[in-house]
């Protein structure tokens, strides 16, 4: 059973390090949350480590100018890894071809084709219409509000053609604020309901936990077998991927559980226990927001 604490510092000494969300943890999509800010720079000033580990499609310096503009000072973490970051190293390597249909928004969405100095002799990517696609990058709909089903029949031609669509954000939904929008992670799912393949790279898939663990480690005062929490208000990505690696856990019930927790500054416990029951997860502690 999860154990309900008030404040990350009842057990933050027992981690060198924290692997943090950040949309419904550190900010709400609109603006930072203060308190979880005060957190993360009170754990760093007693020399926990901050690692910001994102399903945002974006590179993670992107990312860095974002949340600044959102209010979440440099001194609140100490590196960042994004599903958008594994995903492009993977485009790059071939994973689903040269000539590619994007889904997204752009502007927004366009840093995804920055070049990334890590990948030698990457695959020079084209984006082009469906019918000259050998594959699909989907950093999220072209309408985050438009109901899942107008992708229909995109992905049925997609799927008969047997292209792979290569998901850069395995998030389902999001609240920008009190509006809750689409992910890339629902179209994925569709797509694969309806018996396409779709690749993931972000939480709570293996490849960005490799990330965050190789941007920690090059941090100067990590130390060599760090013991690190995962914190986040996602239970099947951050609670999930967490469990997965073998990592202790922080549920945020007051993001995209709220309701289902009932959660005003603090769960139910009992509305928090028969969540963690229906979704067949648990998570080593709970509180209702991050402080």
């Amino acid at each position: 059973m999860t154990q309900i604490i008030s404040a990350f510092s009842e057990v933050s000494d027992r981690y060198d390090a924290a692997f943090v969300d950040l949309w419904g943890c550190m900010h709400n999509g609109i603006a930072a949350i203060p308190e979880a800010v005060k957190a993360m720079q009170d754990y760093r000033a007693r020399g926990g480590l901050v690692v910001l580990v994102t399903n945002s499609p974006r590179p993670w310096d992107s990312v860095a100018k974002q949340i600044a503009d959102f209010g979440v000072p440099d001194d609140a973490w100490d590196a960042i890894a994004t599903s958008g970051d594994s995903a492009r190293a993977a485009m790059y390597l071939g994973a689903v071809g040269s000539k590619v249909w994007f889904m997204g928004e752009s502007p927004r969405d366009d840093d995804f084709f920055k070049p990334l100095k890590i990948i030698e002799d990457p695959v020079t990517i084209t984006k082009v219409p469906l019918q000259e696609a050998e594959g699909i990058i989907c950093c999220g709909p072209f309408d985050p509000l438009a109901d899942l089903d107008v992708n229909r029949p995109e992905f049925l031609y997609a799927k008969q053609k047997g292209l792979k669509l290569l998901c850069a954000n395995p998030d389902i939904v999001v609240d920008r604020g009190e509006v809750r929008e689409w992910c890339a992670g629902a179209l994925a799912a569709l797509y694969t309901e309806m018996g396409g393949e779709s690749l993931y790279f972000g939480k709570p898939h293996p490849p960005i936990y490799d990330l965050a663990r190789r941007r920690l480690a090059a941090l100067d005062k990590a130390p060599n077998d760090p013991a690190i929490i995962c914190i986040g208000d996602g239970i099947g990505t951050d609670i999930l991927g967490g469990q997965q690696e073998d990592l202790d856990t922080l549920f945020i019930t007051g993001g995209l559980a709220k309701e289902e927790t009932g959660t005003d500054q603090q769960p139910d416990p009992a509305l928090l226990d028969q969540y963690l029951k229906d979704q067949m997860t648990t998570a080593t502690y709970s509180i209702g927001y991050l402080r």
